[in-house]
């Protein structure tokens, strides 16, 4: 564990709530943003494994007070939409640039064979297909927005079987106008794009299919130049264990979805230049 990542993030999430105007109960031993510091803990150096990332960090010191695993979960759960709040106040920070990088990426619940007996989610609309990998998931796609350095600034999490621009419009709103969003192929459509240019000023820069007309020069250097960096991010994701999530219930899952956003901008918050 990188202990200035660590306090890094617990300075941010404890300035974040104070000016919220989020105080802290005269009786808890351990602060809310203690609490939430564990959950980022918990995907960035444990796969998500909360019980584990409390362990390691009271050994360490890090948690001072009194805080059993049920407790925690009780508090965490009630302190839910706060990762997803922080996720959106730190990508404010980092919304300023021009280029932007757009994808999506599969969130499986369980394994496809199992599907029929989940009882987080249920329907055929959770049924997706990954391309880039050739393979059939069950669960939901995290449609995510990133800068040229890899730090998340807007996402959506929809159910898998939804096609890639049906978040295209939500995602790009939040964005400044005359800012370029670079994508794959799956966001190929005239009228999606001319739409989003003529309502937010924002221009999809889309890798264009064998059969269609090409890309101007520039656009083909612009794509070349920044589409890695979202596969990277997608990359630091999955080694988190955002695809191998272990959740009673879809709450549970998706805090775990936002705590592991939010570890992703932490730890690059904190790194080193």
């Amino acid at each position: 564990m990188n202990e200035t990542v660590i306090i890094a993030t617990y300075v941010v999430i404890d300035e974040v709530l104070q000016h919220a105007g989020e105080h802290r109960h005269p009786l808890s031993q351990v602060s809310d943003a203690e609490v939430l510091t564990i959950a980022v803990v918990a995907a960035l150096y444990f796969h998500n494994h909360q019980e584990r990332a409390l362990c390691m960090m009271r050994a360490c010191g890090y948690i001072p007070g009194r805080l059993s695993i049920s407790r925690y979960n009780r508090r965490i759960h009630a302190l839910r939409d706060w990762l997803a709040t922080l996720v959106e106040v730190l990508a404010d920070l980092f919304s300023s640039v021009s280029v932007y990088i757009i994808d999506s990426l599969p969130v499986p619940v369980c394994r496809r064979v199992r599907a029929s007996r989940c009882r987080k989610v249920k329907g055929r609309v959770y049924y997706g297909y990954c391309a880039a990998k050739d393979e059939k998931f069950f669960g939901w796609r995290l449609h995510l927005v990133c800068t040229p350095t890899g730090l998340p600034v807007s996402f959506s999490l929809l159910p898998a079987s939804l096609h890639d621009l049906t978040a295209v419009h939500e995602l790009t709103c939040q964005l400044p106008p005359g800012a370029l969003v670079v994508a794959d192929k799956g966001y190929n459509c005239a009228h999606d794009e001319a739409s989003i240019l003529a309502h937010t000023g924002v221009r999809l820069v889309v890798q264009r299919r064998d059969n269609m007309l090409p890309n101007t020069p520039a656009d083909d250097q612009l794509i070349r130049q920044h589409r890695h960096m979202i596969e990277t991010v997608n990359s630091q994701l999955e080694a988190m264990g955002i695809q191998r999530l272990r959740a009673r219930t879809n709450e549970g899952f998706i805090l775990k979805v936002h705590a592991t956003l939010l570890a992703l901008i932490c730890a690059k918050f904190a790194a080193p230049v």
